[in-house]
């Protein structure tokens, strides 16, 4: 049987589709929970309220922006890409100022608030609980109510001095989103 480019497409869309249900399905209702063997005890305080459930779960790589302001590095934003596997390669989204997350072709998008906040990772930026400010779209990103940042690695202001006001260091950092809507 030979295959062809329409065949990868499809197959590839059908394993996408079959890890997303998969991992959407191993992500408990209501957030990702204390029963997750990866999620710290102490960190129960960013799980949604009951009455969300996940509609969405991305991969995140980027950078967190900080600016020197003579005394001290002030966060800034954050610029990342958002992915559909921890392997990076198929970008879905855009995260950046706001905070926003924007779906690829502004299909959707979510603006979003913190509400709580877990270290515990001191060598990583913050797991967090944000609640949406507004959502719009159809896209995956629509109707969002709540967003966890979780499993997060580097992003960190940095330790050391800057040298010139206003100059701005870009650091590194990775995170999960778990996007959620209301279940009913």
């Amino acid at each position: 049987m030979k295959i062809n480019k329409v065949m990868i497409t499809r197959l590839a869309t059908m394993l996408f589709a079959a890890a997303f249900i998969t991992g959407t399905a191993m992500i408990a209702s209501g957030g990702e929970k204390q029963d997750d063997p990866a999620f710290p005890a102490q960190c129960t305080s960013i799980e949604t309220p009951p009455g969300h459930a996940v509609s969405f779960h991305a991969y995140a790589l980027g950078v967190q922006v900080y600016r020197w302001s003579g005394t001290r590095w002030d966060f800034v934003e954050p610029v990342a890409n958002l992915f559909v596997d921890l392997n990076y390669t198929r970008k879905v989204g855009s995260h950046f100022a706001g905070p926003t997350w924007m779906s690829n072709g502004g299909g959707s998008s979510v603006a979003a608030a913190t509400v709580e906040r877990c270290t515990p990772d001191t060598a990583a930026i913050a797991w967090l609980l944000l609640k949406a400010t507004s959502s719009e779209g159809s896209g995956f990103l629509g109707e969002t109510t709540y967003i966890q940042r979780v499993r997060t690695s580097g992003g960190l202001a940095p330790v050391t001095a800057g040298t010139t006001p206003g100059a701005e260091a870009r650091v590194p950092y990775s995170a999960e989103y778990v996007f959620y809507r209301s279940a009913n």
